[in-house]
């Protein structure tokens, strides 16, 4: 059978990020859906070494394709440093993302990328697929109660609920 299409699925490289992409990629997948779910290397690496023998072949099967690209940061750099993190992969991942997008296409044996599931915190590609004619979901695996805080983020700092740092 032919795949429904082909997904894109991109989380901020943080675990509280990937395992829930993870598990929309499986829902995806059950739908139909190709879907190429994008790790930092540093991730990915982690990802693999996390699945039982077999297990990437066992995800491809189901239409789940695990690849990587590069965050910018050296192998010996914290990682844990949020805004390092952020600084070098807003910086650096947006070229190797667009490569990757057009290995995909020249690649061929696969359907043409048509959607982007993006985290939220990853608004950089959101740029890059518009760009492709690739459209665009903004996923954010934050529960809604912590989304409806940071909304009033502002307000409380002009209530005078919380201090601006």
């Amino acid at each position: 059978t032919m795949a429904k299409g082909h997904v894109l699925v991109l989380p901020m490289p943080c675990q509280g990020h990937v395992i829930p992409l993870m598990e929309l990629s499986h829902r995806l997948a059950d739908e139909g859906f190709e879907v190429t779910f994008v790790n930092t290397e540093v991730d990915h690496a982690l990802v693999v070494a996390a699945l039982p023998p077999g297990g990437a072949a066992e995800l491809r099967q189901r239409g789940i394709h695990l690849t990587a690209i590069p965050d910018g940061l050296a192998e010996d750099e914290d990682r844990k440093d949020l805004n390092k993190l952020i600084d070098a992969y807003s910086r650096h991942m947006p070229g190797h993302f667009e490569r990757l997008i057009g290995e995909i296409e020249a690649g061929g044996g696969r359907p043409k990328v048509r959607w982007l599931v993006g985290d939220v915190n990853m608004g950089w590609s959101f740029a890059v697929a518009r760009r492709l004619g690739i459209r665009v979901v903004s996923f954010s695996p934050a529960s809604t109660a912590c989304i409806a805080f940071m909304r009033k983020i502002p307000k409380l700092i002009e209530d005078g609920v919380l201090n601006e740092k």
